[in-house]
């Protein structure tokens, strides 16, 4: 996500860090870079020179020049003025003072809105422990409603339908009553959409809202439409009171000019963006994390809190005993490569830690090859994994025609496992590894 633009930002704030002095032409040059840079990003024109215009007021400022180091002055200036332009602090998800919780999820036809529905459901539930009920209202689509059923059934949540032939109101209002009945703490809305706005379209929102009195109501805009986001989202915000937008398909839009455009033409907060297919590629948006991503400087709360979600205490804490006992094995290695698994995509970990995600450029993360080295360890028997240097001659041929790889990449393995055994050891004795040489090792 956002890596074109990310990409010319960092490059042209690559050029002014470390520099011992700037003069305004310098500045000038730089929001001249920057401003093309948003632009190609497809960010609407008014947001670009706003923001442009802030930046460079404030790093002609006396807060820049004749500073000490102006280039990250430049930069810190940048991460700011970004920070807000995407929302400041992030925003949350209000909750009813008496449940249930009405959410309202609106948007196009094309955008996403059933599956981000399903998601936000799981999202609710784990994070909140909320009961989650979904309401099939979108009559219109051919298959919604069965669509709805079976990814808010694997989101852990209730769905409630009546099929095609009410009312997308009436349907809504019976939901809620059944919602109350049944002590859920959400109801969210599915609603229909259309491939364009249009005022049956409105009308139907509007009713459903009225209805329901929904607690929030949340647009769901697809990140690659660009320009044609914004302009939804004005819409949107002149017929219904919007308290926030759920930003869809962001993984695969490398320009981002939606994300960075919305909120400052509907003045609404981004709360959630989908970052992937599957139903837990979901997460609540920080607008400061976000820029730092942009900018090259990271996402080390954002990898925390995925590590801590999949963090057992009680795995960890027999790991540590084995560790201080010099027992680390293949199995162990093993678990630690799923956890890693169940995070997220590999690149997408590596792009959050800081500095690691410039040196990416260009570079794809053959996620299979994790994949291979799970086939491989499978493929040994349980004294194999615990004890790697029984494998030798004849096993390892074993090993490799049942994990459908070849002797080569089993010798790789096993090799490189005894390196990172070494490291495991010697934290486990509380000694700082030798990396240096571990480097050496492998080449």
């Amino acid at each position: 996500m956002f890596e074109a633009l990310s990409e010319k930002l960092q490059a042209t704030l690559g050029s002014l860090r470390g520099r011992g002095t700037l003069s305004e032409e310098d500045v000038t040059r730089a929001m001249r870079e920057i401003r093309l840079a948003l632009l190609e990003a497809d960010v609407n024109l008014e947001v670009v020179k706003q923001f442009t215009t802030a930046v460079r007021t404030r790093a002609v400022g006396a807060d820049v020049l004749g500073q000490l180091n102006p280039g990250q002055q430049v930069v810190k200036i940048v991460d700011e003025e970004l920070t807000e332009l995407l929302g400041g602090p992030a925003a949350a998800i209000r909750f009813a003072s008496r449940p249930p919780t009405v959410i309202l999820m609106v948007g196009l036809q094309g955008s996403g809105k059933t599956t981000a529905a399903a998601k936000l459901a799981r999202y609710l539930h784990a994070e909140y422990q909320s009961s989650v009920a979904l309401a099939a209202c979108d009559t219109y689509r051919p298959a919604a409603v069965e669509q709805l059923v079976t990814v808010g059934t694997n989101a852990g949540a209730a769905v409630y339908e009546q099929g095609t032939e009410r009312s997308p109101v009436e349907i809504a209002t019976w939901a809620l009553e059944r919602a109350r009945k049944e002590g859920k703490d959400v109801l969210i809305v599915d609603t229909s959409g259309r491939l364009h706005v249009d005022a049956a379209l409105m009308a139907e929102l509007v009713e459903i809202h009225a209805a329901t009195s929904a607690t929030d109501v949340l647009l769901v805009l697809d990140a690659m439409t660009g320009q044609d986001a914004v302009n939804v989202a004005e819409q949107f915000s002149a017929a219904l009171p919007l308290d926030g937008t759920v930003i869809t398909k962001l993984d695969g839009d490398a320009r981002g000019g939606a994300a960075l455009s919305v909120r400052a033409v509907s003045g609404k907060p981004i709360l959630f963006a989908s970052t992937g297919e599957k139903l837990d590629q979901f997460e609540r948006f920080h607008p400061e994390r976000m820029a730092q991503r942009i900018l090259g400087m990271g996402d080390v709360l954002t990898l925390i809190e995925k590590a801590d979600k999949e963090f057992d205490e009680r795995e960890s804490e027999q790991l540590e005993k084995r560790l201080r006992a010099g027992e680390f094995d293949l199995d162990d290695f093993l678990g630690q490569l799923r956890m890693m698994r169940r995070m997220g995509p590999l690149q997408g970990l590596l792009s959050m830690i800081p500095g690691v995600g410039s040196q990416l450029k260009g570079m794809k993360v053959d996620e299979r090859e994790i994949d291979r080295i799970e086939a491989i360890i499978l493929s040994m028997t349980a004294e194999e994994r615990r004890r790697p240097d029984l494998i030798k001659g004849s096993r390892r041929l074993r090993i490799a025609r049942g994990s459908g790889t070849n002797v080569q990449a089993v010798n790789q393995l096993v090799k490189q496992f005894a390196q990172v055994r070494k490291v495991m050891r010697q934290v486990g004795r509380g000694k700082m590894p030798d990396l240096g040489a571990l480097a050496r090792q492998q080449r």
